[in-house]
């Protein structure tokens, strides 16, 4: 059975080409030589010539390596958990029940806030229960 399994890959496989690909140039007979010879003997280059290269190399590797897109993930995700954590620790944190803290009135003007967002939440859902129009409705 394994034999047979061997066989059929064998048989699937791409057949070689009648003719394959004939490129016109080899290593030794290419027209289009290297004009320099990569990467430099840095011993035989003047000081300047190597910082020059130093220079063009690393901002090459900077242009190669840029990840523009999850720097940028990266840095909404820190200043998400950041603000999320500042928000929490003024606003709900109490460490210790009955504890004064520089966020009592910023937590006493946000617990305002928010009740009375729930207040007139209430009220205009009641309003819509008893109005005539949902009444037809059900």
């Amino acid at each position: 059975m394994a034999s047979s399994i061997f066989a059929s890959l064998f048989r699937r496989a791409p057949q070689v080409p009648a003719n394959p690909i004939r490129f016109p140039y080899t290593w030794e007979t290419n027209p289009y030589r290297c004009k320099r010879i990569w990467p430099p003997d840095f011993t035989k280059l003047s000081p300047k010539h190597q910082f020059r290269l130093e220079r063009r190399y690393r901002r090459r590797q900077k242009l190669k390596w840029a990840r523009p897109t999850w720097t940028n993930v990266t840095k909404i995700a820190q200043w998400s958990s950041i603000l999320f954590v500042l928000v929490y620790g003024v606003l709900y944190l109490e460490i210790e029940e009955g504890r004064v803290t520089p966020f009592d009135g910023i937590r006493r003007w946000y617990k305002k806030q928010i009740g009375e967002f729930q207040g007139e939440r209430e009220r205009h859902a009641d309003q819509e229960e008893g109005s005539p129009i949902t009444a037809q409705n059900t």
